[in-house]
């Protein structure tokens, strides 16, 4: 009898427990959603880069502004969530995130056609959903590592996967959408692309969110500047920045304009399997990174990125370039992650201002490296290959960063 009652006392706190116990699975799910609008926000618009070209008449040159309003705009909301995020709180700036990237790409799809001129329109819809995106960026993984999860690295590493996906999927619907539809039809794409933030707007609202360090805890913006190690970190962010997105936010315009690829092919050929490739290297790193050194793989990472920037660029034989976009993905698949935990091992009460600096620091390398390339491809005459020869310049720094960064960590377990 007794042992029936200490029975049913087990089941009664057991069910009590499961009923306090805030559900983190809705706080996971969420940022994976808000991961995926973050990859909405940055994808769609490149695939019609060359629509705007031809239908809007607006240079290449100033198409290649999209990419760097909409990254910088993610850098001055990095730095607003540094100084400003902990007194305002995670849920009401999260909430938000999510109701300017669905506005923005509503906008979009209206404003182009409603303003004297559809350029200002369209920056003005980058502008607004950059800073849902940037909110998204910043605020994920510092939620998801305030969680209560058993493997972290695996968690994060999922985490930051989710934007592959999210591109992949992006650029899969919409290519068939385009099949099906027409080009013509992109405005009805983007308003249903902004479903998916409206909908997680309910999720951050209800979901348990914590704090990753406790208030006044965390470390400032001035104690993390006073780190050498930081300053690597955030060089490692930005040139990981441009080396990503230099090549993934032209893909598409290289894969049609330098290889001779159709419309649909290119998409899928170029950042479609540009992400597929990210995504890999990202689980791969989540499985087995535990019996990895990271900063071996991100060396090795760092070398491939060189060598795929020399095939997007030199090669005549236009497989070989292919290759060199598509493998790209891969080589920079570990430095943004890698980067982050490298510096959340080295810093674990840096708290909303660490998370914040690193990712302004890679939206600054996002919008130096796509401009760049633009820039240098209307110069040449829209040679694409051409301004893919000067990003060459951001792996190629990115790698000699990683070396010194090996040296500096070979020093300090020698002492």
């Amino acid at each position: 009898m007794y042992d029936d009652l200490d029975l049913l006392q087990r089941i009664r706190r057991r069910k009590e427990f499961k009923t306090i116990m805030p559900n983190y699975r809705k706080t996971k799910m969420a940022c994976y959603l808000g991961f995926i609008t973050q990859a909405i926000a940055a994808n769609f618009a490149p695939l019609l880069f060359l629509k705007f070209h031809y239908d809007y008449h607006i240079s290449l040159g100033n198409i290649s502004l999209i990419s760097t309003c909409f990254f910088f705009t993610q850098l001055l909301v990095d730095l607003f969530c540094a100084k400003f995020v902990d007194r305002i709180g995670y849920r009401i700036c999260i909430v938000a995130s999510e109701v300017c990237a669905a506005a923005g790409l509503i906008g979009l799809a209206v404003l182009p056609d409603i303003l004297s001129n559809p350029f200002t329109g369209i920056i003005c819809s980058v502008i607004l959903y950059a800073i849902g995106s940037g909110l998204i960026e910043v605020l994920c993984s510092p939620i998801v590592e305030a969680c209560p999860f058993e493997n972290k690295e695996a968690t994060m590493s999922l985490l930051h996967s989710f934007y592959c996906w999210g591109a992949v999927g992006t650029i899969l619907t919409s290519t068939l959408f385009f099949l099906i539809f027409g080009m013509d039809s992109w405005k009805w794409l983007a308003i249903l692309w902004a479903l998916i933030p409206a909908i997680n707007i309910y999720n951050f609202a209800t979901c348990p969110i914590e704090h990753l360090v406790d208030e006044g805890v965390g470390m400032g913006i001035r104690e993390l500047f006073h780190k050498p190690l930081f300053w690597l970190a955030v060089c490692l962010m930005i040139c990981s920045g441009a080396s990503e997105l230099a090549m993934a936010q032209w893909a598409s315009a290289y894969a049609e304009a330098a290889l001779g690829l159709s419309k649909t092919i290119g998409d899928l050929a170029g950042p479609c399997m540009f992400a597929v490739t990210m995504g890999i290297s990202r689980v791969i790193f989540g499985k087995h990174g535990d019996r990895m050194d990271l900063v071996k793989f991100m060396k090795g990472s760092g070398i491939l990125c060189v060598v795929c920037y020399l095939l997007a660029s030199l090669s005549t034989n236009p497989l070989a370039g292919l290759i060199g976009c598509i493998t790209c993905g891969f080589s920079v698949g570990i430095m943004w992650p890698g980067t982050i935990s490298i510096s959340s091992e080295k810093f674990p009460t840096g708290g909303t201002a660490m998370f914040a600096l690193l990712a302004m620091a890679g939206d600054l390398g996002g919008s130096i490296g796509p401009g760049i390339v633009g820039r240098v491809t209307q110069y040449a005459e829209d040679n694409i290959r051409v301004g893919m020869s000067v990003g060459l310049v951001f792996p190629a720094i990115l790698l000699v960063m990683l070396f010194v960064f090996g040296r500096g960590k070979s020093e300090r377990k020698m002492k």
